[in-house]
């Protein structure tokens, strides 16, 4: 990555221990870590492989062990308050806020989604078609930030005539849920990580 590049990238990422509640029923809380932790570092790698971004920024309450670049910290006033409070500090114009639960991201994902950003904004929906995986923005100076369940539909009100849909398997698939992890595992989850009672991911 170049810093002359245009774009700047915020990953939120839960500490350890708060990581994907809703697979506690099938992973232990060191597994979700350890799958969370292998998923945020795909994500990361992939960024950095992403030649239109110039900056990443992980956006979280603690720097994770070992990780090297830009942090932010989150003060705990819950995701959309800080992805606001993240985008003044980082100033306003192209940037890119992704999840670190997309297992199958290529650079190829997040440049199609950039360049779907071309009238000021791009919205990346989940596989279900209702929440947002990623958001692309021109200019997010008075966008109101809305990443929760039904986000797409706020987004989408939020851009206005702004906004295009981008729907890719790499940019849809995020694993929250049980029926995501097997969906995940079915395709041939390309994350590097063996789990007890799983097997291998690789």
């Amino acid at each position: 990555m170049s810093a002359a590049n245009g774009w700047t990238a915020i990953i939120p990422f839960k500490p350890a221990g708060a990581r994907k509640t809703r697979l506690a029923g099938r992973l232990t809380a060191a597994q979700r870590d350890c799958l969370s932790e292998a998923m945020f570092n795909h994500v990361a790698r992939t960024l950095a492989a992403t030649p239109e971004l110039g900056r990443v920024v992980l956006l979280s309450s603690i720097r994770p062990p070992g990780w090297a670049g830009e942090w932010l910290p989150d003060a705990g006033r819950g995701l959309n308050a800080e992805l606001h409070h993240a985008a003044q500090a980082l100033g306003a114009a192209n940037l890119l806020i992704i999840h670190a639960d997309l297992p199958f991201l290529t650079p190829a994902d997040v440049s199609a989604l950039i360049a779907a950003a071309a009238d000021g904004c791009a919205i990346a929906p989940d596989r279900h078609g209702t929440g947002t995986n990623a958001l692309a923005l021109r200019d997010a100076a008075g966008f109101t930030f809305a990443f929760g369940a039904g986000s797409l539909q706020r987004h989408g009100a939020m851009a206005k005539a702004r906004a295009r849909i981008l729907a890719r398997p790499g940019l849809s698939l995020d694993i929250d849920t049980q029926a995501d992890l097997d969906l995940a595992i079915s395709q041939g989850l390309p994350v590097q990580l063996t789990l007890p009672g799983l097997g291998s991911f690789s």
